[in-house]
């Protein structure tokens, strides 16, 4: 099953106040794996950088002023996450401000039955206690050291660890199934394990293999072990 771990910075609170998104990160897992893939936008919100806003991301006015608006990336975005399910922490937040701006240059909007909001998942777990994304680290021991500010491909990836440790870990297959790097979103059958190149090398040595030979020899009969 394909997922989409995402986060979202913003200029503020409210999108109907004139709040704007100013930038995504996403990351794809595949079974509860990370496949390697990930989506990372920086947005120009075509509007001020509130103070308080800054204070959270470090993103300024002057450092958005030559990214994309959001109507220029909505295609891409919509394109890598696809009908996959998505991981959001606090997800009511993030999907009004994602679908105000899929509104805003009309595209349709993403259902909320789309997203799982791990927060929810969170209080439920563990009621009472604190469970902010820093919090959650702490309990789970991740490490968010590099997590100075917030930003939304770090988030993101925090995220995709803290919601493997919430639904019990990662998917017990220990890795072995890999996805072909083509560079772009891959779900279902482009999901394959690859061809070994070549043989493994023997561990037994030729010492090993005659006492062994030796010892099947000894079995007599015509046993299925002679084959």
């Amino acid at each position: 099953m394909r997922e989409i771990v995402l986060d979202t910075e913003t200029t503020g609170l409210d999108p109907s106040t004139g709040d704007r998104i100013v930038e995504i990160g996403a990351v794809e897992i595949f079974n509860h794996m990370p496949t390697g893939e990930t989506y990372h936008q920086y947005i120009n919100p075509e509007r001020d950088m509130p103070a308080g806003a800054f204070a959270v991301h470090g993103l300024s006015e002057a450092f958005l002023s030559d990214k994309p608006v959001f109507a220029s990336i909505a295609k891409e975005f919509l394109e890598f996450i696809g009908n996959s399910r998505l991981i959001i922490h606090n997800a009511a937040f993030d999907m009004k401000f994602l679908n105000a701006e899929l509104k805003g240059c009309r595209h349709p909007i993403i259902p909320m039955d789309q997203a799982l909001d791990t927060l929810a998942i969170a209080r439920k777990k563990f009621a009472g206690a604190q469970n902010s994304l820093d919090a959650l680290c702490r309990r789970f021991g991740i490490d968010n050291s590099s997590r100075t500010l917030h930003g939304a491909l770090l988030d993101s990836e925090i995220l995709a660890e803290v919601y493997l440790e919430l639904v019990g870990g990662r998917q017990p297959d220990f890795a072995l199934k890999v996805v072909k790097n083509t560079g772009s979103a891959l779900t279902g059958d482009d999901y394959m394990p690859p061809a070994r190149p070549g043989p493994l090398s023997a561990r037994l040595t030729q010492d090993e293999n005659t006492a062994h030979a030796a010892f099947i020899k000894a079995l007599g009969g015509e046993g299925l072990w002679k084959d």
